[in-house]
Parts: structure tokens; sequence; C-alpha cells
């Protein structure tokens, strides 16, 4: 809702698909093609290969269709979490 009002505010050129609304603090942006979308009652579970590993995202299906999701599209993953775990090997 409040993506809404923003793009109330904003003028038209910055209403155009793939246009950010916002810079962004998190530092993990990670440019990716969208492997899969599989929609369920509520969410959506997006798969997004990122150089040959796979991330995976639980979106609404509102948030989904919204952006357009579909396999083969360019995405950009964004992290932002307060704890990250690294495993050896």
């Amino acid at each position: 809702m409040i993506q809404h009002e923003l793009f109330g505010i904003l003028d038209d050129s910055r209403r155009k698909k793939g246009a950010g609304l916002v810079e962004l603090s998190a530092r993990n942006q990670l440019r990716g093609t969208v492997k899969s979308v599989k929609h369920g009652t509520v969410m959506a579970e997006v798969v997004v290969d990122v150089n040959g590993q796979e991330i995976v995202a639980a979106i609404t299906n509102t948030s989904a269709e919204r952006l357009g999701l579909a396999q083969g599209q360019p995405v950009t993953v964004i992290i932002k979490a307060t704890e990250v775990m690294i495993a050896a090997g």
C-alpha cells in the first residue's frame, strides 16, 4: 500500500517498468534469471539462477504478478538479513 502511495508522488518518468523507487542500502544484490515461479494459494516460490547457484524466495502472489515474474526474466535478488551463515568447504 505504501508503494502505491509512492507511485502517486513520482512523476511519469519514474513509473516506467523496471524503474527503481529508491536507492537501497542492501549490499547483497545479485543479478540472475528467473528459473521458475510456482504460485500457491497466497504465496509464490520464485527460483532465481545466479551464475549456476539457485536462490529461492517466497513472495506474495500479488507481488509476483505485479512484477510480471516469468521464466527467463532477468531480475536482481536483494538480500537484507541480520544473520547470514557461512560454511567452509
